[in-house]
């Protein structure tokens, strides 16, 4: 068996804001009806989180719950205990309408941080991120450029951004020259 490696081997574009490489990440995607007891008590169970409403994600380190649709969520856990995740998910739902996938080595997932990094995003995505729309806690799948993504602010000066891996590179020199060409001012400094 080989090793696992990230998508971007730990690439980081250092500035005022810094753009880099998260590494490995265990993601799960969980279909399902997301008001059943059974499917919630497993991501709970899974992630410490509880299940987040509509267009947002409940992140502590490197577990969490994201709102992808009205029935989807996307499962984050260590990359070494996503496939027991699957089968922890598998062993709930027995008997129940429901996908859950591994898509860990199928996903990129790129931190963005600094005072302006809501900015950076904002110059590549067709999103309101202005603080009074857009908050911590905040979720959206989008585009980034001309890829598919979803992004999630941490807390004021973090978003997280998961791509398609195929596509890793790209998103993150996009996102390096939105950072290195600076501040635009359309929003505060930070938050």
């Amino acid at each position: 068996m080989s090793e696992a490696i990230s998508a971007l081997n730990g690439k980081t574009a250092a500035g005022e804001v810094t753009v880099r490489e998260a590494g490995l990440r265990g993601m799960i995607i969980l279909r399902g009806d997301l008001s059943n007891k059974k499917l919630r008590a497993v991501c709970t169970e899974l992630t410490g989180m509880k299940p987040p409403q509509q267009g947002q994600a409940n992140c502590a380190g490197d577990k969490g719950l994201c709102w992808m649709s009205p029935d989807e969520l996307l499962v984050l856990v260590p990359y070494a205990e996503a496939a027991q995740a699957v089968v922890a998910i598998d062993a709930a739902l027995a008997g129940t309408h429901y996908l859950a996938e591994n898509v860990s080595d199928a996903r990129a997932v790129i931190f963005v941080e600094g005072t302006f990094c809501r900015e950076v995003i904002a110059k590549l995505a067709p999103v309101d991120l202005h603080p009074d729309t857009f908050q911590p806690g905040d979720f959206r799948r989008t585009r980034l450029g001309q890829v598919a993504a979803a992004f999630w602010m941490r807390d004021a000066d973090t978003f997280e951004v998961i791509c398609f891996r195929s596509v890793a590179e790209y998103a993150f020199a996009l996102l390096a020259a939105s950072a290195k060409a600076g501040r635009v001012g359309a929003f505060p400094e930070s938050g």
